[in-house]
Order: structure tokens, then C-alpha cells, then sequence
């Protein structure tokens, strides 16, 4: 409930202060549940995200920032979960599984840890797992890393992607194609944007 006040009453000056440039913005409008990838450069990713998404997204976040009762509860009324980032977390992704079978939006960041260059990292596994376990669409959106010296936000969003497809093709290694693929469109999308700068 609080995610939805504050998007319904943030949402308009977040578009009239930043004016956000999005191509191909409708490829966010689409019903039942997804993955909403994007790179990731500073901690106001997730805020940036959640406000140009049509729908709410469901975000985990490091398990540091839960460490107080106050940023807990603040952050759960966010819709967000902790992630242990040291080892593989199955209960952060039950959770993430939970929100896809209930056909809502998990957004999530696959390189895991924020880029220091700006440049696209080496993909984490996770998004294709749970891709290819919930039967989720993949939705990627590169972001523009230095908006603040471009004077506006700048994404870009490319089709969706169905890692079922993509896994047919490669069988045995399904996760690594799908992974594969999905950094390889971010590329693609990350070399769309720089032509509009």
C-alpha cells in the first residue's frame, strides 16, 4: 500500500523533474508477471526503475541494508527482500519465484554489484534460472550511466525475451545460453543509447 501512495504521488514530479527519455516505452506495458532486467551504476537504480515501470516491481536488495528494524520495515513496504550476496541464496529466490508464479514484476539487477566503469559486467545466473523455472518473460532496459552529465535520464527497452525459447536451442547448457543471450542484448540495447547521446 505504501508503494502505491508514494508511486501515485512521487510518479509526476519524478517526470517532470528528470523528463526521462524511454525508447520504446510500451514494451514496459504487458500483463501477468516478468523479469525486469537493467545494468546497474548506483544505488538509485532500483528508484529510477520502479518509477518509469507502468506496474510495481518487486526488487532484492543487499542484506546490509535490512540491518535495522526501521530500514526493514521501510524497505518491505517498498517491496523488497534481502539477498545474501557471499553464496547462493535459495530463500531470496523462492521469493523472487513467489512474486513471478503470483504473476507480478521482479526487477533485477545481473551483474549483481554495481559497475565502476559504466561498462556492462560479467552476468550473473540467476535471472535466467528464474526465467526458465517461473517461465517468465526477460525484459531488458539499459540505462543511461552518466544521465546526471547528460542533463536527462535516458533508457532504452528492448523486446522480451523468452528464455524457453532460447534454451531450446542449446540444449544441455540452458542457463549459460540464456545468460548468454541476455547480456548480449544489453549490449545490443547499451549501443542503441550511446547513438542517441
Amino acid at each position: 500500500m505504501v508503494y502505491v501512495i508514494l508511486k501515485f504521488i512521487l510518479t509526476p514530479f519524478f517526470w517532470l523533474i528528470y523528463r526521462p527519455r524511454v525508447k520504446r516505452f510500451g514494451n514496459l506495458f504487458f500483463r501477468g508477471r516478468g523479469i525486469l532486467i537493467s545494468n546497474h551504476f548506483s544505488l538509485g537504480d532500483p528508484i529510477r526503475l520502479a518509477f518509469v515501470a507502468p506496474r510495481a516491481v518487486h526488487f532484492m536488495a543487499k542484506q546490509e541494508l535490512f540491518d535495522s528494524p526501521l530500514k526493514r520495515f521501510f524497505l518491505k513496504q517498498l517491496l523488497a527482500f534481502p539477498v545474501y550476496r557471499k553464496h547462493a541464496d535459495m530463500a531470496s529466490l523462492k521469493q523472487a519465484m513467489t512474486v513471478l508464479e503470483k504473476g507480478r514484476i521482479f526487477g533485477i539487477f545481473p551483474e549483481g554489484r554495481r559497475s565502476i566503469t559504466g561498462e556492462l559486467d560479467t552476468f550473473e545466473k540467476g535471472v535466467a534460472f528464474l526465467a526458465l523455472r517461473c517461465g517468465a518473460p526477460i525484459i531488458p532496459v539499459y540505462a543511461d550511466p552518466d544521465w546526471k552529465k547528460h542533463g536527462r535520464i535516458t533508457m532504452v527497452v528492448g523486446e522480451a525475451m523468452d528464455a524457453g525459447e532460447i534454451a531450446s536451442a542449446h540444449a544441455g547448457r540452458a542457463v549459460d545460453a540464456v545468460t548468454d543471450a541476455v547480456r548480449d542484448r544489453m549490449q545490443q540495447l547499451k549501443n542503441e543509447l550511446e547513438l542517441m547521446l
